[in-house]
């Protein structure tokens, strides 16, 4: 038997002035994106932000729906949104943030499971990493340099087949 710990490393900046020009209008373009979510159940406003390697900047906000599972999250709406838009070029960061209706969202929200299997699906398939800039409304920012961190043990294409 053998036992490793798998872990990431992550920079957390306190003030959004910490962060490059690009990084900091990446941010507030999330920013703005989530204004216009369409949250009416959850009250939790999701923007999401995506930089392409062209410069040109892909936005997002989640999308819910009374049959809940089939709304969309921000993260997703983005990459998605970049890919049908502009397709084969690098995504290079995700900015995405959180706020709520019933409370101060403090903190970073990071994506869910669903999100990061498709930001990881466009990494592999791009073959270099997503930069990933997270926060609430407040409070810190956190950046890591790849969805693969965040996402370890990833599935991806390579079990689809035995080749």
């Amino acid at each position: 038997m053998e036992k490793k710990q798998i872990g990431f490393e992550l920079t957390i900046f306190n003030n959004i002035e910490e962060l490059s020009q690009t990084e900091q209008k990446l941010l507030t373009d999330a920013e703005k994106a989530r204004e216009n979510a369409y949250s009416p159940y959850s009250n939790f406003k999701v923007g999401a932000a995506v930089l392409l390697e062209n410069g040109e900047v892909v936005i997002g906000n989640n999308q819910e729906n009374s049959s809940y599972p089939s709304g969309l999250c921000a993260e997703r709406v983005a990459v998605f949104q970049a890919g049908a838009i502009y397709p084969g070029v690098t995504i290079k960061t995700i900015a995405i943030s959180a706020t709520s209706k019933d409370y101060v969202v403090d903190k970073p929200a990071g994506p869910c499971g669903n999100c990061r299997q498709s930001i990881i699906e466009y990494e592999q398939k791009q073959k270099s990493p997503i930069s990933i800039l997270l926060r609430g409304e407040v409070g810190p920012i956190y950046k890591c340099d790849s969805m693969a961190h965040i996402l370890p043990l990833a599935f991806s294409s390579s079990f689809l087949s035995d080749s």
